[in-house]
């Protein structure tokens, strides 16, 4: 198993199909388990996928229409009724804090809930976290969120230039904790000198929105894009007046931005075929593009 994949659990959007579940998205990352939007019929969806309610350590809203929150209930039943013991933070638009109470006081409590409501775009300060975790408001019928997972930047050693010193054994793991070492000869070596950055990876999720400023702002650099493409250009004007994106919009601010990984979800049940979405989408984006189906897992790429 990898250990930082996307598990697609579901990619309707209001209406669902015989082939597509509402909403659900669990983003595995290390040991985290971050539950994106859990619409109705999560939790059984979560069992086809092999997904344990004890793999999840976070859960996000983007908004509360009822495609991406009705699963919340069941997904918070099923946390208790494991008994689950790591507390699970819960973020939310804080304008819908009246729906999220509904949601969550129609099943038994779990006592492990953290509330993490947004008010404002900016960081989130998640607890216990070995990345960044932020909120960008979206342009929907009701205040909508995205989010991005930013992990920071750190440094990969160069074994030639350790060699180069003479830099071995426990010295390598002092140059690193102190950031420079003395040699024998009085020479003092920088860790910038024998090694590189290495870039931390980003993970964007952007649902319901039109095409705004946050939609770029999320998408920027990320390694994997979760986006939503719930018409096709032939609908733009459905597309805008509801509050959502084309398949070309998705494609257009992902090559923008520099994504490696575009996923599309999030499909209206007016298409009973998705081959339009992806060769609209290819059209502008010569990226990995994957048009996502329910229960498909997705790896999010290697360092760049």
């Amino acid at each position: 198993m990898t250990a930082r994949e996307l598990v697609v659990l579901g990619t309707a959007s209001q209406v669902p199909t015989r082939q597509r579940n509402h909403n659900g998205y669990l983003l595995r990352w290390d040991g985290e388990g971050l539950l994106f939007d859990p619409g109705e019929g999560t939790q059984r969806q979560m069992s086809f996928a092999g997904v344990s309610a004890a793999s999840i350590t976070r859960i996000c809203l983007t908004h509360f229409h009822g495609d991406h929150c009705l699963g919340l209930p069941g997904v918070l039943a099923r946390l208790n009724l494991d008994q689950v013991t790591h507390p699970v933070d819960i973020c939310f638009p804080a304008a819908g804090r009246e729906f999220y109470c509904r949601l969550r006081d129609v099943v038994p409590y779990f006592a492990g809930v953290r509330e993490q409501p947004v008010a404002a775009a900016g960081p989130i300060p998640l607890p216990d976290t070995a990345f960044e975790f932020e909120a960008i408001r979206l342009d929907h019928r009701v205040e909508t969120f995205g989010y991005r997972l930013i992990e920071p930047d750190g440094r990969r050693i160069l074994p030639d230039r350790l060699a180069a010193f003479g830099i071995s054994g426990p010295d390598v793991g002092r140059l690193q904790r102190e950031g420079s070492l003395r040699l024998p000869d009085d020479r003092v070596v920088t860790l910038d000198e024998v090694s590189t950055v290495r870039h931390g990876q980003r993970f964007a999720f952007v649902m319901d929105t039109r095409m705004c400023s946050g939609v770029e702002e999320l998408a920027q650099h990320a390694d994997m894009l979760v986006i939503e493409a719930t018409f096709l250009d032939t609908d733009a004007g459905l597309a805008h007046e509801y509050g959502h994106l084309t398949a070309a919009q998705a494609a257009q601010v992902a090559q923008a931005a520099g994504v490696r990984t575009l996923v599309l979800t999030h499909f209206s049940q007016r298409y009973a075929d998705l081959e339009d979405h992806r060769l609209e989408a290819a059209k502008y984006f010569d990226g990995e593009l994957v048009v996502a189906e329910d229960l498909m897992r997705v790896p999010v790429p290697t360092r760049r």
